[in-house]
């Protein structure tokens, strides 16, 4: 169950997302407050792992309420201001919605941030490793030694991901999730840009607005990472 709190200063919004919290049975509201200030005296008392937060608040904004915050739990924005979103971008939140919300848009926020609560809770995969330039994974009845700038890209497929790799034509698959594995790389020379795809960043040969090629490779950019490829082209 996540336990989280809704904060919006306007009494029908907060109203609505009441509601829609309610119908999501992951989600345990543990209190709704009109100011960021309430919100912090009901974070000393509970444990709470999601917060719905609208950005334009009397005295102390979303914005400032979540820079203020040295350990910060998973975060929706909830705003009628787009212009706002590249700062929450910034600032690491999992999802960031315009108002009004939809009910199916508020859902998949919700789902994104269930994904991510499921994953800090399972026990972590290890992955061997000596040192930061190369890991071992388990293939078949062997430990596959895998030399991180050797990777081209590295490819979801439910349980199991196949490592694409510049010396050799036939991938590396092994079982383990997408998210073990992106922990063990380095964010400065790996980009995720879909649920399924992590592309090492040497090896990009040009950018489009929804896809990213490896020569003649064209791999998909969900519109969760848009920013993220955004911003390593310098197009903001």
């Amino acid at each position: 169950m996540i336990r989280c709190i809704a904060i919006d200063d306007e009494p029908l919004a907060l109203e609505l997302l009441e509601d829609n919290i309610s119908k999501l049975p992951y989600l345990q509201l543990i209190a709704s407050c009109d100011n960021a200030l309430e919100a912090m005296k009901v974070m000393e008392q509970e444990k709470v792992d999601l917060i719905f937060l609208d950005i334009q608040m009397p005295g102390l904004t979303g914005l400032q309420f979540i820079q203020s915050m040295t350990v910060k739990p998973m975060i929706i924005l909830i705003t009628a201001y787009e212009k706002f979103a590249l700062d929450g971008f910034n600032l690491d939140v999992t999802d960031y919605l315009l108002k009004p919300v939809s009910v199916d848009r508020f859902i998949k926020a919700c789902n994104k941030a269930k994904e991510l609560f499921d994953l800090r809770q399972a026990p972590k995969e290890t992955i061997s490793s000596n040192d930061t330039g190369y890991f071992f994974v388990h293939v078949d009845y062997s430990m596959v030694k895998i030399t991180t700038n050797d990777i081209i890209y590295i490819e979801g497929l439910k349980d199991y991901i196949k490592i694409h790799l510049k010396s050799s034509q036939k991938p590396v698959v092994t079982r383990m999730p997408m998210k073990t594995i992106e922990d063990q790389l380095q964010a400065s020379a790996f980009l995720r840009i879909h649920k399924s795809y992590i592309i090492g960043i040497a090896f990009i040969t040009a950018v489009r607005k929804s896809s990213v090629f490896i020569g003649a490779i064209e791999l998909p950019v969900s519109d969760n990472y848009k920013d993220a490829i955004s911003l390593l082209t310098g197009k903001l």
